[in-house]
């Protein structure tokens, strides 16, 4: 190997050591994906400050009258003025009524319970359809607990777990106990801490950096969030930074509590079993689902009337949303009736798709399948189908959230579709299709996209047909 050669290899050494050192690495986010649901782009009613509705806001397209009643219903429960009252959606398959009562759950915010349900839930074998009924009313409503305690709460500095011997035997090690530094914006301590609440701080992941409070009394922990000095840092984008405490450490803080009444229920209801065989065996073959006695309601009522006498809770209702409620029968209408009239009660909206139908358990024919005497106590708001604009809006916002480019023609055809099909189907073909133009090497999902998609996929109208043409070859 002459000169030239071994010096050109040097070189080209030279050249891969420069492209190791120049290499860019794109650094992906900390933050997690998001699941996409049918509802993931809603953000809210979409009302300006007046409470009229705005065409395309908040996710929301259309709808205008619906959203502006939906609007006085929050102002309503807001003010605690609708508590024991009631609310139907009524309007054809895929006009948006569960989406506006999501709405009304974002509206609200996260304080107040917000419980869905589905007609068809209350049917079991275990448990009997007044008590589903009865179990989902507690869930929704809230009780907010006030109380002042003994804290320590500061942003952590310092944890360091001390380690013995195991007094047991083995070859490991057991934590003796726990050092925590705290700091506030002008006060600093160390917490000396038992094991008890170092498995607490392990379990919620606090690290340095956290706001937390530890309770005096109980040695319970809470992670506030992060301090706002590592906003800079760039880790756990999806984390919530909160200032930094100040005044003392060690201080007497209102602590609030939300809970909600089912909570309190079986928070009263878990028996204390024995240890005896017979015991945990007669525990293994109880259903894992059990009813709650009345008795124990009352109690646990009582209870809560006497905190709220003496300042220490404040009552929250909230909202229970039950889907499809012509699903129900004449038994739990009745149940209804009279669970609105108590005195713990939260706001129902209720959803339906029916017209004129026979009530569930009768012969007898109601509007939308719910008796008379339960219609008089609701407030009816009226969804309307979309128009071709409102669709192309609505495609375009579910494209959006997607991550799916259309262009013109694909986006005027699928509103066809939906126009012939429904706004529902059209939607599903989103996916499919970008699937189908990515195979292609492309993008932008074109017209001939959603036409393999037609070919590959029915939709229910369709499918009718098909079956209408062709009963002789399927079973009756």
């Amino acid at each position: 190997m002459n000169n030239l050669e071994i010096d050109i290899e040097k070189e080209n050494e030279k050249e891969n050591e420069k492209e190791k050192e120049m290499k860019i690495e794109e650094v992906h986010t900390t933050k997690p994906d998001q699941r996409i649901s049918s509802h993931s782009h809603l953000k809210g009613l979409g009302l300006d400050n007046n409470g009229e509705a705005i065409l395309t806001e908040s996710g929301f397209v259309g709808q205008t009258k619906a959203r502006e009643a939906a609007g006085i219903v929050v102002e309503l429960i807001k003010s605690k003025k609708m508590a024991g009252r009631g609310v139907l959606l009524a309007g054809a398959p895929g006009t948006g009524k569960t989406a506006i009562a999501l709405a009304i759950s974002h509206e609200l915010g996260p304080k107040v319970p917000f419980c869905l349900m589905v007609g068809s839930e209350v049917y079991s074998s275990e448990v009997k359809k007044t008590e589903v009924l009865m179990e989902n009313f507690r869930r929704s409503i809230g009780v907010r607990f006030k109380e002042v305690r003994e804290v320590y709460e500061g942003e952590v500095t310092e944890i360091t777990a001390e380690e013995t011997e195991n007094l047991y035997g083995g070859y490991g090690k057991q934590i003796s106990q726990v050092v925590v530094g705290l700091q506030t914006a002008r006060d600093s301590k160390q917490l000396r801490l038992g094991p008890g609440i170092f498995e607490n701080i392990q379990k919620q992941k606090i690290s340095v950096g956290d706001v937390i409070h530890i309770e005096v009394a109980t040695g319970a922990v809470k992670r506030i969030g992060r301090s706002e000095k590592f906003i800079q840092d760039g880790q756990l984008e999806y984390d919530e930074f909160v200032p930094i405490p100040k005044g003392e450490v060690h201080k007497k803080k209102e602590i609030v509590q939300h809970l909600t009444l089912h909570d309190l229920d079986l928070a009263n209801a878990r028996p204390s079993g024995g240890k005896d065989i017979v015991s945990i065996v007669g525990d293994l073959l109880k259903p894992k689902k059990t009813e709650i006695s009345e008795k124990l309601r009352i109690e646990v009522n009582k209870l809560v009337n006497k905190y709220i006498d003496q300042g220490v809770a404040e009552l929250v209702p909230g909202v229970l949303f039950i889907d499809e409620v012509h699903m129900l029968d004449v038994e739990c209408f009745a149940f209804l009736n009279r669970a609105l009239e108590s005195e713990f009660s939260p706001i129902v909206i209720l959803a339906t798709n029916r017209g004129v139908s026979k009530v569930r358990g009768t012969d007898a024919l109601s509007p939308h399948g719910i008796p008379l005497d339960l219609l008089d106590r609701l407030l009816i708001i009226r969804t309307l189908s979309y128009t071709l604009s409102e669709i192309s809006r609505i495609v375009l916002i579910r494209a959006n959230v997607e991550g799916i480019k259309l262009d013109k023609e694909s986006l005027a055809f699928l509103c066809k579709k939906a126009q012939a099909t429904s706004l529902r189907f059209a939607i599903l073909l989103l996916t499919p299709a970008n699937i189908i133009a990515s195979i292609n090497g492309r993008d932008t999902v074109i017209v001939q996209d959603f036409q393999e998609c037609g070919v590959l996929f029915y939709d229910a109208k369709s499918s009718a047909k098909l079956l209408s043409e062709q009963k002789d070859k399927f079973l009756d």
